[in-house]
């Protein structure tokens, strides 16, 4: 890791706070609102998700609903790209592409505007948190039945004890998965 690099992880795991036992008893949530308060540390954020971008040759961004939003539009703004966003099912109006997808218990679903995404694109999916990757997935099929090709997936943080990363991996056809923070 570079000393850039190693500089902003340590920036932004320096805004991210821990809150114990939130939403339920056992689970220790990490909380990015201070991250996003802070001037300095939004402004490296979106820089370093926006350096990917360029890397990929991303010519869109969609951010996943809710907090993938927060950290997605900027980076478009930053790197001059459009941003599309990634819905829970019945949230758009117009014509959509629907994906569901697997949660712990039970299904979801997320809808994209079909004539949002198109051949030619090539589209760095971005996000808060991977979890356990199913939102993500999900997101990556609607690209590909969109017509566009995913350059990549960003993410501020990977939640590296769940298994996210090798749900991810085997539908991303090579195109790189990036966590600026593993925790």
């Amino acid at each position: 890791m570079t000393a850039e690099a190693q500089s902003t992880t340590e920036l932004l795991l320096s805004r991210i706070r821990d809150v114990p036992d939130y939403p339920k008893p056992g689970v220790l949530f990490k909380d990015i609102t201070p991250l996003l308060a802070d001037p300095e540390a939004f402004t490296t954020l979106t820089a370093a998700l926006a350096a990917l971008c360029a890397e990929q040759g991303a010519t869109k961004i969609v951010g996943l609903e809710a907090r993938g939003f927060i950290l997605a539009a900027p980076v478009a703004v930053r790197a001059g790209l459009g941003f599309i966003p990634v819905r829970k099912a019945g949230k758009l109006p117009g014509a959509t592409l629907r994906q569901a997808y697997e949660l712990e218990y039970g299904t979801a679903e997320i809808e994209v505007h079909a004539e949002d995404l198109a051949a030619g694109d090539r589209v760095m999916v971005i996000d808060d948190v991977l979890a356990t990757g199913g939102t993500a997935e999900a997101s990556i099929e609607l690209i590909r039945r969109a017509g566009a090709e995913v350059a990549g997936v960003a993410v501020l943080m990977e939640l590296g004890f769940l298994p996210g990363r090798a749900r991810l991996e085997p539908v991303l056809d090579g195109a790189p998965l990036t966590a600026l923070i593993t925790v």
